[in-house]
């Protein structure tokens, strides 16, 4: 079975995993192999996203896509990064934003360590003055327009955006079949998958599947029985409620995410909506409680009835077994603090495409996938937890938790390195960057002890002049911005408002 020619591919499950798998896979390989998707409408589908990263972009750029014609059907907005309130201490505000923050004066040291050496000296400002994103998304600004070029990514309507995908794959040559997964049949002597059987009957045979049937895992959990890695020791939110709700003010390029005593809740500003939801532990919050708070601290009035989902943040022991790939929620989870749940599948996807089985599902190819399935994942869940962990907050029970839990020995290794001279390191292929980690540390208050010495090489009076000159050119740049409401209505107005045409079974969890 490992050498059998793949050429019919089987995606089963429908939703944003589903439809960004199956267009990627046509647009890609598509005069090499035959895609088919399985979907059911009766099935409701959690999308795993409003809110993205900058990666995003970069997966549409390699599909082909018109990005003002994706933004237009997707209701989206720019993001150019998240705001974080109440996670060092109650009452504190940062944001961690999408772009590079000043620039690199050396090899050997990045920015932020001469920027410690300026702030020991009682002069720089705040460091994330030097982020052309930051101060952008401050000012409510946006532009496409040279000089100007931010890294950002989407806030998006799950729903039109699976619909819009479909709207390019489909006349691509994806064959879209209804029903829902009876039965999923095992080649009797290798177990590798033979087909899936629907409820009506008809059997549908493959050579690759696709899981993408959500947190049910009906493929590679059920049928193959690989199990799930549980990350729940670290990561104890375990719950979201969401709901949709009509914009009252004019949307901010970023996300917001305002943690409160049992977790923390998002706000994802659509162009004519806003998304909603409380992100707890249900042993420190019950769901009756969690909804009310949720709907007492909505802006808007909502447009649909809040819903509850489950979900626990983890990831299955392998990504691919024999013939069968896990994307999106039937591979994993991790929760959607940072927006990467769409990333993850993104990239996943990216991978089967770089090392497709066309000539058989090997062992050297399957154990390639997963091992850079998991250090991904793992990357991510460290970079998560640490927002919860580098806290100060004392007022339950849930964060007296965080402070004190033991991390991962990975996650142990970085903050050492970070609280003795303010080292941070991106590994290669790993999401999120230098500055990134950076601006999360510094902005909850997780001090360095020491920076980097380099940094005392530098004359005072040069340092003084190129930071206020750094300063000086990106307050220049943002002052000649649109503002991103204007932005939007010229570049990429929405088709029609997102709660005129979602069905609450269609939406999304933040991330």
């Amino acid at each position: 079975m490992t050498d059998r020619i793949v050429k019919r591919v089987v995606v089963a499950g429908g939703g944003t995993a589903g439809w960004v798998t199956a267009t990627a896979l046509v647009r890609h390989l598509g005069p090499l192999i035959d895609v088919t998707l399985v979907e059911s409408d009766a099935i409701s589908t959690i999308g795993v996203g409003e809110s993205t990263v900058p990666t995003f972009k970069s997966f549409h750029k390699l599909m082909g896509i018109k990005e003002d014609v994706f933004m237009s059907a997707a209701q989206a907005t720019i993001k150019l990064g998240i705001e974080f309130e109440n996670w060092g201490r109650i009452g504190d505000r940062y944001i961690h934003p999408f772009g590079t923050i000043g620039r690199r004066w050396s090899w050997m040291a990045d920015f932020h360590h001469f920027w410690l050496h300026a702030r020991a000296r009682g002069f720089g400002g705040d460091l994330n003055d030097y982020c052309l994103e930051y101060v952008a998304g401050e000012a409510n600004r946006m532009s496409l327009s040279p000089p100007v070029a931010p890294s950002y990514a989407y806030h998006i309507d799950a729903a039109s955006y699976t619909r819009f995908l479909r709207g390019l794959a489909e006349p691509a040559g994806v064959t879209r079949v209804e029903g829902k997964i009876r039965h999923v049949a095992l080649h009797p002597e290798s177990g590798f998958i033979d087909a899936i059987e629907l409820d009506s009957g008809q059997r549908i045979e493959a050579d690759l599947f696709i899981d993408c049937t959500g947190f049910r895992s009906l493929l590679l959990g059920q049928a193959l029985g690989v199990a799930f890695e549980d990350w729940g020791r670290w990561i104890t939110t375990d719950r979201a409620v969401a709901v949709q709700s009509r914009s009252v003010h004019p949307p901010r390029p970023y996300t917001s995410a305002i943690a409160h005593e049992a977790g923390w809740r998002w706000r994802i500003p659509l162009q004519h909506r806003e998304g909603n939801g409380f992100v707890f532990n249900s042993q420190s919050m019950s769901d009756d409680e969690a909804q009310a708070r949720l709907m007492a601290e909505i802006d808007g009035e909502p447009t649909v009835d809040p819903w509850l989902v489950r979900f626990q943040t983890g990831m299955r022991v392998q990504s691919w077994a024999r013939n069968c790939v896990g994307l999106g929620l039937a591979g994993g989870f991790i929760e959607p603090l940072e927006s990467t749940s769409i990333h993850l599948m993104m990239a996943a996807v990216t991978r089967l495409i770089e090392d497709f089985p066309f000539n058989g599902c090997t062992d050297a190819l399957i154990n390639n996938f997963n091992a850079k399935s998991r250090q991904e994942f793992e990357n991510i869940r460290d970079f998560i937890i640490l927002h919860y962990h580098i806290t100060e907050r004392e007022d339950s029970s849930f964060w007296r938790h965080c402070r004190t839990m033991e991390l991962p020995h990975s996650l142990q290794e970085r903050l050492a390195l970070w609280r003795e001279d303010a080292r941070a390191y991106q590994l290669p292929h790993e999401l999120f960057r230098v500055d990134s980690w950076a601006s999360v540390l510094l902005g909850q208050g997780y001090e360095p002890r020491g920076y980097h010495r380099l940094a005392e090489m530098m004359p005072e009076e040069k340092l003084r002049s190129e930071l206020a000159s750094m300063r000086t050119q990106i307050a220049e740049l943002v002052e000649g911005m649109a503002s991103h409401p204007d932005f939007l209505k010229a570049y990429c107005p929405a088709e029609e408002p997102a709660f005129a045409r979602a069905h609450p079974a269609e939406l999304a969890l933040s991330g």
